[in-house]
């Protein structure tokens, strides 16, 4: 363990609209600077090698009144299936760690998720579990200092990952070779199992649904997240020893939604509570392992459209929403079948000025594609990707 003392989690109303007692942020407040860049500066910064992108944060995107229209609907069509697999995956891991996790959500799209998994916990078993929310960045991995916190305080066997969904299952295999790099340069042993409410991508065990349907947690940025930024790992602000960091968007208070979205959902979890013992045991007799086919169908995409970056292509409904509202969206796949489930990316995409394609036997419900380019010459008559030598 760190001979350095361990920074303190941070707290709302403090930091982040949820209640204390909800989840304690393992990051460190940098709502003090200035660390927002423009998308297409900071997408050519990415695509360029130039900097990773947690060095900075996207100006967060202003849905339209119609947006916010849709993001509403959006709830209360899908509260009681969001319910019911958050009822499941938290059954999951209740067997998975004696009744007794601690659970460690990866920011921010995990953070919902742990708190509604928390409430389950309370409200159906009685249980009273640890929320952790802590960072994970693609290509650096997972905050060290976080990891030596929790190391520090629970039995590591305990600690339970928490995100949201699975895309291509990028994060899944971070998580498991940060884990691995921890054990090497620590000596503690964290499991790599990662729970998610959504799996389309086959790349976890541990999950409430496998169907690519809408989240409403993915439709917003910071105002469904307790008014926190995605996570940063700038060495300019962030010392070796400290947690990463994000910010407080204070300001934002009138537009957050983030403690009405948590209660729409637990107050479903009364009704759910036959339809999640029937699922739970579905699940334990098939006992589903990761497939992959989700990480199979963006190398196959990638290819047909001659991006041949697979870091360019967010497959299934939350990763789509992120593309739209944070990066340089080049195109848009939609499942036909699944129209009704993306009214809000296809109004995105319309507002954007972002071309959609059906494609019928797209293996997600949709399939956002980043620009891999920023001049007109970047795409072909073909309308595939051109690479200038």
């Amino acid at each position: 363990m760190s001979q350095f003392p361990l920074p303190t989690p941070l707290k709302g109303p403090a930091f982040g609209s949820y209640a204390p007692d909800e989840v304690s942020w393992l990051l460190k407040d940098l709502s003090h600077m200035a660390l927002e860049a423009p998308t297409a500066e900071r997408e050519r910064a990415i695509q360029s090698g130039a900097a990773n992108y947690a060095e900075s944060l996207p100006v967060e995107y202003s849905p339209s009144t119609e947006y916010q229209a849709l993001y509403t609907e959006a709830v209360g069509r899908s509260a009681v299936r969001i319910a019911t697999a958050v009822g499941v995956v938290t059954e999951l891991a209740l067997s998975a760690r004696g009744h007794q996790p601690v659970l460690v959500s990866l920011a921010r799209a995990g953070t919902p998720i742990g708190i509604l998994m928390r409430r389950w916990a309370q409200q159906v078993h009685g249980l009273d579990l640890p929320h952790f929310t802590m960072s994970i960045v693609r290509g650096v991995g997972l905050d060290q200092t976080a990891l030596r916190h929790l190391g520090a305080h629970f039995d590591p066997a305990r600690i339970l990952f928490v995100d949201g969904w699975t895309g291509k299952g990028a994060i899944a295999g971070e998580l498991s070779s940060a884990l691995d790099k921890f054990a090497a340069s620590d000596g503690v042993r964290f499991p790599a199992d990662l729970a998610v409410l959504a799996d389309p991508g086959h790349c976890v065990s541990m999950f409430g649904t496998r169907e690519d349907y809408l989240i409403p947690s993915a439709c917003l940025n910071s105002t469904v997240s307790g008014l926190v930024s995605r996570t940063v790992f700038n060495t300019d602000h962030i010392d070796p020893h400290d947690f990463h960091g994000a910010k407080f968007y204070a300001e934002l208070a009138p537009s957050d939604v983030s403690n009405d979205f948590l209660n729409a959902i637990s107050a479903h979890y009364g009704n759910v509570r036959a339809a999640v013992a029937q699922r739970v045991a579905k699940h334990r007799a098939a006992a589903p392992a990761p497939t992959w086919t989700g990480w199979k169908a963006v190398e196959r995409i990638s290819t047909e459209y001659g991006i041949n970056n697979v870091n360019l292509v967010k497959p299934g409904v939350g990763e789509t929403t992120r593309v739209l509202l944070r990066r340089v969206p080049w195109r848009v796949l939609v499942n036909p079948a699944a129209r009704a489930d993306v009214a809000h990316v296809l109004l995105l995409a319309e507002q954007r000025g972002v071309p959609v394609e059906e494609v019928a036997d797209l293996p997600y419900s949709c399939v956002g594609l980043i620009h891999p380019q920023f001049d007109k010459s970047a795409v072909g008559a073909d309308g595939k990707a051109v690479h200038n030598a």
